[in-house]
């Protein structure tokens, strides 16, 4: 695509200044009705934020054979989990979609064929978080799928197409979790004070220490980087999301990290701001 394409497709979003891109832990679903330090760190984020025109958020909830961003005007808050109470299934999460946004971000990116979806709507992995950002619900939000037949380097690069939609202030969220292995999680250990076994905080600390040297391809390269990697992303999912903030780091840019704790042994709550 080349730039007076680009132009004439974004003209319904303007130019602003360029967005921070986040990356936000989202750990368990009873953080949209908690009042905890976590929460508190998305709440303080929102109040620091400048109001986009809208979020694209790539969600670990969400892996589709295949890539799709979400194009209906009013998605669905889905509850994407069980055995939580009631009061949780009860939140709904009424932003507006953007068919405009689906649209032109099909449209930007040349990797590979997006596809346009009216079914899904906004599962946990965006509205347990973006709700705190942005408590109102009148941000428009998408999407996007994490297509789970593809090799990390493939959503790294995916995500490079996306750059300029950061002068269109649009804000690029990923949500997951840096460490999760819900196999080992400490259970007893979830509400007290904060705990990682030493793999996770090694794999967590090795993981922020490239994210500040710029070693993208290390973490990109997850599964070469020894034991501690292996346990803290059992599965890739989770993790992805991580690759599609960094890859829309400049180099001038700054990276600040906030709810930089471990979770029941086996989780990290870390999330970072790219600004």
């Amino acid at each position: 695509m080349n730039l007076r394409d680009f132009h004439k497709m974004t003209t319904h979003l303007g130019n602003t200044g360029k967005m921070p891109v986040l990356f936000l832990g989202h750990g368990s679903p009873m953080n949209a009705i908690e009042d905890n330090e976590f929460v508190k760190g998305f709440r303080n984020l929102g109040e620091e934020l400048e109001r986009p025109h809208a979020i694209l958020c790539v969600s670990a909830h969400w892996e589709t054979k295949g890539t799709y961003v979400t194009a209906m005007d009013h998605p669905q808050t889905i509850h994407d989990f069980g055995g939580f109470p009631q009061a949780l299934y009860d939140v709904q999460y009424p932003a507006p979609g953007s068919p405009e946004l689906a649209k032109t971000t099909k449209d930007l990116i040349t990797k590979t064929e997006v596809g346009l979806d009216y079914q899904w709507g906004l599962d946990h992995g965006s509205w347990s978080v973006v709700k705190h950002l942005y408590p109102i619900a009148d941000v428009p939000i998408i999407q996007m799928s994490l297509d789970y037949t593809k090799p990390p380097l493939y959503h790294y690069e995916l995500a490079l197409e996306l750059a300029a939609l950061r002068n269109k202030g649009i804000l690029i969220v990923g949500s997951g979790n840096m460490v999760h292995n819900l196999r080992m999680v400490a259970w007893d250990k979830v509400n007290g004070e904060p705990y990682g076994y030493d793999w996770a905080i090694e794999a967590n600390e090795k993981m922020k220490a490239f994210i500040l040297e710029n070693n993208h391809s290390s973490l990109i390269d997850f599964r070469s980087q020894g034991k501690a990697f292996d346990l803290a992303i059992p599965t890739p999912e989770h993790y992805l999301p991580l690759l599609y903030a960094i890859a829309l780091k400049e180099k001038n840019e700054d990276v600040s990290f906030f709810n930089d704790a471990p979770l029941g042994g086996s989780l990290s709550m870390t999330s970072l701001k790219i600004h």
